[in-house]
This record gives structure tokens, sequence and C-alpha cells, in this order.
């Protein structure tokens, strides 16, 4: 087990992130309060922020919270795609074409992008193209909680304060109201999954965002 983040002089590493979301709401599920915390500490970072499916309302959705998230940061690039929801295994050429062209593009220190044994298709085949376009990159992969019930045993946390983890859901809850709809889109869904993370790693402050962590080079 081991933190992402520690004190304020060990983030000087992570001066561009790249976020990668199959669908509107993943970045913000899986990482939110990760990279929350990581502009507070370091607000001159640059994000790339990626989301590969999002049409109509939800793309209005995609970017209004992408903005909320990201609006200290002077130095991001929103990139909202439409390919088609649900399948993405039967697309993949598309997709892994602009893999391709986004790792010529983008030379990030840490990539945030979906869990290898998500059960959801659409997720699972992101997090196989990253690992194909990002071979020399800190890749950490994140979790989301579902109707599948695939999550895990991570091994990487990153403890949110009270104010930091109050911030990731408010923003889910203003800016997701499409999804309303669903029953396990709600702040006890949310703020359950942050705090058992957080009972995991000891978070002092109660929450923890939790994510898997295939390869790391120290030095």
């Amino acid at each position: 087990m081991m933190k992402l983040i520690g004190n304020h002089q060990d983030n000087h590493t992570f001066r561009r992130i790249l976020c990668l979301g199959a669908h509107s709401d993943d970045i913000e599920i899986g990482c939110g309060g990760t990279l929350l915390k990581l502009i507070d500490h370091c607000p001159e970072i640059e994000v790339d922020w990626v989301v590969f499916s999002a049409t109509g309302h939800r793309k209005e959705e995609a970017l209004a919270s992408a903005n909320s998230f990201l609006k200290p940061v002077n130095k991001k690039n929103i990139v909202i795609k439409e390919f088609r929801e649900r399948f993405f295994p039967y697309i993949g050429i598309e997709i892994k074409e602009f893999f391709d062209q986004l790792s010529k593009n983008c030379s990030p220190d840490l990539v945030l992008t979906h869990y290898r044994n998500d059960l959801h298709q659409d997720h699972r085949l992101i997090s196989e193209l990253t690992w194909n376009a990002f071979r020399n990159h800190m890749i950490l992969e994140y979790e989301i909680p579902k109707y599948d019930g695939d999550l895990g045993n991570p091994n990487c946390f990153v403890h949110l304060d009270a104010f930091t983890y109050q911030r990731k859901i408010d923003y889910l809850m203003q800016h997701f109201q499409t999804q309303f709809n669903k029953q396990w889109f709600d702040e006890e869904t949310f703020s359950s999954i942050l705090r058992l993370r957080g009972i995991e790693s000891n978070a002092p402050d109660k929450y923890a965002e939790a994510f898997y962590c295939r390869k790391a080079i120290l030095m």
C-alpha cells in the first residue's frame, strides 16, 4: 500500500496530468477528489481531460463538470469525443487511432484511467489502450462502483480532507442530473466507497480514493 500524495514537496513530479474516462462522469467518480487535491497542492499543474463518449445533454454535463473541477487550472485541454457508448470493443480501431494521436501530442507525468479488471466493456478497453499508448508513464487505474460488483483490492490511496471530499460529491450532484434516475447515483454511494477506502488506508479525515498501480519506477 502506498500514498500518491504526501507532503507538499512530494508533488513536484506531477506537473502534467492526463485524465481518461469512457463516459461523462467516470473521471469525476473515479479520481475527482485526487484531481482536486493535486490542483490545490500545485496550482500551476497542466491537465488534459478526455471523455470518450458523451453526446447531447451528457456532453453539456461533461464540459460543465470538467470546467468546475479544473477551474483554478490555467493550462487545461478538455476533449469530449462521441464514440458510441457500450460499443467500444466493436469500434476499437477508431479509438485506437485516437490514442495513437493522443500519445504523440501529450506526454504526461501521470495518467489516470480505468481499472483493467472493470467489467464494463467500454472501461476495460480504455484501460487496455492506455497501456498500449503510454508505455513509459506513471499510470494509476481508478475504480467505478457499479451493479457488476467488480471492486477489487487497490494498492494506492489518496487521502481526502473533509473539504475536498465534499467538493467532489457536490460537483457530481450539481453536474450530472441526467443520472438521478439511476438508483446507484447518489451521495450515499460515493460517500460509502470513499469511507471504505479511508478505513483501508487509515485516512486521518476518514475518506480516500483508491487506485491500482501495476508498475512504479521510483528512481
